[in-house]
């Protein structure tokens, strides 16, 4: 028989990431180590209102039961952020993932108000043609706790007095495309007891047109918000064309008209407009029809070029006679001030490309259209 020093060693348990943990699987981690259930919401609560990023800072844990969480656990936090703020104090994070790939989320000031922008996925699943994400290709979709750490990381980042007053999923990649995660991030998001409290009515998730998924948005009480692009078929198709050959803008519209609307709530239609693309008279009138019997706003968003882009700005004039069409037929219309866009954070600029990090110099201040809205 061999001696006890020959015998193999068997491998210590991989830390589990506390973060990754929701609340049923946190009841059953704190009953595995024979703890009572309402150390479950203990643990969490530290994780999302603490924001901890060590065990020892979960001090109404004894010694022991700290020293017991450090030898099987971790809190799973991002060690990585990198900042680059722009001239009009937007801030871009570019948060290190575990396997060393990276994922963008963007801080909006705007008077009192101040937006988080998060990502759901490295890269996107799509190709819309006025996106850099979607030059990426996908290179995975985000685990939920990579989702909600993007909102710890800039809150430990936040200036005395400053609160996040809204939280938008209009990052880097499609929510639909990764609902499971999504809806559970929201989830945690807008917990009461243990999560982070945020009201869901504060909370936007923005899709490019995954039909077949928008009632599984209406279950998360969040708003609702469509990027449409186009006014015609074959405009977006040209536009947006992964998304509009499974969803043609029928089929689209038809689920927005279906789309079980609470009261006092309406849909929010996102309209990049792309100079002597999708901006004419013609195209506003359009959209006008489009939209008729859906209770929406429109948000109108000049494009903002990225290096290599095929696309232009609109004109002033443009974007203001296309906003005061729309207006005139009853749909309330704004223009979307683009910021960040010197540190390429704003609507369709976020994108981790070599060589994109310190991006070309571009046109940086508001319009008097935009500064206007």
């Amino acid at each position: 028989m061999p001696s006890h020093a020959s015998l193999p060693v068997a491998p210590a348990p991989e830390a589990l990431p506390l973060l990754t943990l929701d609340y049923p699987a946190a009841e059953q981690f704190v009953h595995r180590l024979g703890w009572p259930p309402y150390r479950a919401q203990q643990i969490l609560r530290w994780l999302y209102q603490g924001r901890v990023r060590e065990i020892d800072q979960m001090t109404d844990l004894s010694k022991a039961e700290r020293a017991l969480l450090r030898d099987r656990t971790t809190v799973g936090r991002s060690r990585q952020c990198r900042t680059l703020r722009a001239d009009d104090g937007t801030t871009k994070f570019l948060i290190g993932l575990d396997d060393g790939l990276t994922v963008e989320t963007v801080l909006i000031p705007d008077g009192r108000r101040l937006t988080l922008c998060l990502s759901t996925q490295v890269g996107c699943t799509l190709d819309c043609a006025f996106c850099l994400t979607g030059t990426m290709g996908l290179k995975r979709n985000l685990k939920v706790h990579e989702i909600v750490d993007q909102v710890l990381t800039v809150q430990d980042r936040l200036e005395p007095g400053q609160t996040l007053t809204s939280l938008v999923l209009m990052g880097m990649g499609e929510p639909l495309a990764n609902l499971d995660a999504v809806s559970d991030a929201i989830t945690r998001l807008t917990n009461q007891r243990w999560g982070l409290g945020i009201s869901a009515h504060r909370i936007t998730l923005s899709t490019a047109g995954l039909a077949s998924r928008l009632n599984e948005v209406a279950a998360l009480g969040v708003n609702l918000a469509i990027s449409l692009n186009a006014s015609t078929q074959e405009q977006r198709t040209k536009l947006m064309p992964a998304v509009n050959r499974l969803f043609p803008l029928k089929t689209l519209l038809d689920a927005c008209r279906a789309y079980p609307l609470p009261p006092r709530r309406r849909l929010t239609f996102e309209y990049v407009l792309l100079g002597e693309e999708n901006d004419t008279e013609s195209d506003a009138k359009r959209l006008v029809k489009l939209l008729t019997g859906i209770r929406c706003k429109v948000n109108l968003i000049p494009f903002n070029p990225f290096p290599g882009s095929a696309y232009q700005r609109p004109s002033d004039g443009r974007v203001l006679r296309f906003q005061a069409i729309l207006k005139q037929a009853g749909v309330d219309t704004f223009i979307r001030k683009s910021k960040g866009r010197d540190v390429l954070g704003a609507c369709g600029q976020l994108g981790d490309l070599p060589g994109l990090i310190t991006p070309q110099p571009l046109s940086l201040a508001l319009t008097p259209a935009e500064a206007g809205c």
